[in-house]
């Protein structure tokens, strides 16, 4: 997906008012007696005026500058704002930071990776020797090379850098769109990232039974656009692809909105082009309802705007992705051997979730923040299963088992209770977990969230049997999946920024139980110890 554009204005600016919102994250009865939240723009306005007396905490330092993207604010007025970052000029990626003030403005710390702050804007290398360097086999430069800060790195420590975007195809025919990294100074390649999220490089079919669905009557006709979802709708993509260079296209494969005479769509079977479209349709209701009911978050964006789906994208293709530049999920039909349609329940929640991780803590896809940014995603879409309440698809830990056929030769892409069962991901952090694929070093989140959801050892959900270990021999109590779901979400939307790793995502989570159930509280002790069963210490 591509990434939102970063200022490099020097001068501290308040974002537009559409990026400032009011969480509604339930808190403690005590909070509700709290005086009057602050506005959103004035707590960002103290923040900013905050940030010179904490520039040891901040790493702040001479020509730096920081601008406010966006600010929630929690019942008892407590504020998060969150901001970039700016060197002389330059984007510091992976400085963004979270201040949070309590509703008096009284500093209560920051939620930050840095490690240290910048110190140089003078390249030794060439941008056009770091464009070369940049390019992989069957990618194009697109666009000059940008001068930056990279700090996403394993360390953390900011490196001057020229920031090269190529764009290309994956293997498997997804379009790919990479922004890469490299060292201004030793020519060495700092980060890559694939900015089109994609499921695993596979993808789902389900036909969740007959389903209710939501329109839009057109003259005679009605389209596949509700109205009560901020205009989400799906299209056919006619089995064309995208012929992009990044954001630009030059051709997008089409969204012809699908459309019925008689408001009745679809007939359960793929001799119905509309019926995969039923489901991708039914998958982001599902998905928009969940966050909405439960976060009280209006849309990806939490701005209330609706997305759109495309189906039939390409010819065999057994993949599913989505891509910020268009704000849309993309799903094809599968090669119908291993994999067929790409429509699950559960793979329209993972695609959606990546634009809200994108909308919020932004993490890099990448590393270990990648294998964070992938795992975000199979947790809600495990959370949207269940939440669903679908008697064809009930709610499990499993991710993609509705899309896999026999020749796939396992029953699901990915097992949460224990991730190593597809013979790639991990069970468990180790030091070559930001080695691994992003969606293998996401095992380590996904075994957390069900450890810290269901507990360890065996047991029996909705028909489904697990049996799930611990790295350090411990017994895990589970706290329930409502519980671990809302402590993720406000780890994720309040402490997680661009390059949290599974350390930090460790600190995140403690912060989140701290605020939703207090510090010392079971849930607070179960975060603690569901992370130490899998090694984040």
């Amino acid at each position: 997906m591509t990434r939102r554009a970063i200022t490099s204005r020097r001068t501290a600016l308040l974002a537009s008012a559409a990026l400032l919102t009011t969480a509604g994250t339930a808190l403690p009865a005590a909070a509700r007696e709290a005086p009057r939240p602050p506005d959103p723009r004035t707590a960002a306005a103290h923040a900013l005026k905050a940030l010179p007396a904490h520039g040891a905490q901040t790493r702040d330092g001479g020509g730096q500058a920081f601008k406010a993207v966006g600010v929630t604010v929690d019942r008892d007025g407590t504020s998060h704002t969150r901001m970039t970052r700016t060197y002389d000029g330059l984007p510091v990626l992976g400085g963004d930071i979270v201040v949070h003030q309590s509703a008096s403005g009284t500093w209560k710390g920051s939620s930050l990776t840095l490690a240290k702050a910048p110190a140089d804007a003078s390249p030794e290398l060439p941008a056009k020797t770091a464009t070369k360097k940049a390019l992989t086999k069957g990618h194009k430069a697109k666009g000059a090379a940008q001068l930056v800060v990279e700090a996403r790195t394993a360390d953390h420590r900011p490196r001057l850098a020229w920031r090269v975007q190529t764009a290309g195809e994956q293997a498997d025919g997804t379009p790919s769109r990479l922004l890469t990294s490299i060292d201004a100074a030793t020519g060495k390649v700092l980060l890559r990232e694939e900015t089109i999220r994609t499921d695993a490089g596979d993808g789902r079919s389900l036909y969740t039974g007959t389903v209710p669905l939501e329109t839009t009557k057109s003259g005679s006709t009605y389209q596949l656009k509700d109205p009560t979802r901020g205009g989400t709708y799906t299209g056919d993509a006619q089995n064309q692809t995208d012929f992009c260079f990044l954001s630009f296209c030059l051709y997008r494969a089409p969204a012809t909105i699908f459309t019925d005479a008689d408001n009745h769509w679809g007939n359960g079977t793929t001799s119905d082009r509309a019926t995969v479209a039923v489901d991708a349709q039914f998958g982001t209701n599902e998905t928009w309802d969940f966050y909405k009911n439960v976060f009280g978050r209006l849309g990806i964006n939490g701005d209330g705007k609706g997305s759109f789906n495309r189906v039939h994208y390409d010819n065999g293709y057994a993949n599913a992705f989505w891509d910020d530049s268009c704000f849309c999920m993309t799903y094809g039909d599968g090669d119908g051997t291993q994999l067929g349609p790409l429509t699950a329940l559960d793979v329209t929640a993972h695609e959606m979730t990546h634009g809200v991780t994108s909308a919020t803590a932004n993490l890099t896809y990448s590393g270990e923040s990648g294998g964070l940014n992938e795992a975000t995603s199979d947790i809600m879409a495990a959370a949207v299963e269940f939440y669903a309440n679908n008697s064809a698809d009930p709610g499990d830990y499993l991710v993609g088992e509705k899309v896999v056929l026999p020749g796939f030769g396992q029953p699901a892409l990915r097992f949460m209770d224990k991730p190593s069962k597809d013979g790639k991901s991990a069970d468990a952090w180790s030091s070559t977990t930001k080695n691994l694929d992003v969606h293998y070093s996401s095992g380590v989140a996904n075994h957390f969230y069900y450890l810290l959801s269901e507990g360890s050892g065996a047991k029996t959900i909705n028909g489904v049997s697990y049996n799930s270990p611990t790295s350090n021999g411990s017994t895990v109590t589970g706290i329930g999946r409502d519980a671990a779901t809302k402590i993720w979400y406000r780890a994720l939307t309040t402490y997680m920024t661009s390059s949290t790793d599974y350390k930090g995502a460790r600190t995140a989570t403690l912060n989140a139980a701290k605020d939703l159930y207090g510090a010392g509280s079971a849930q607070y002790n179960a975060v603690a110890a569901a992370w130490s069963a899998v090694n984040v210490n």
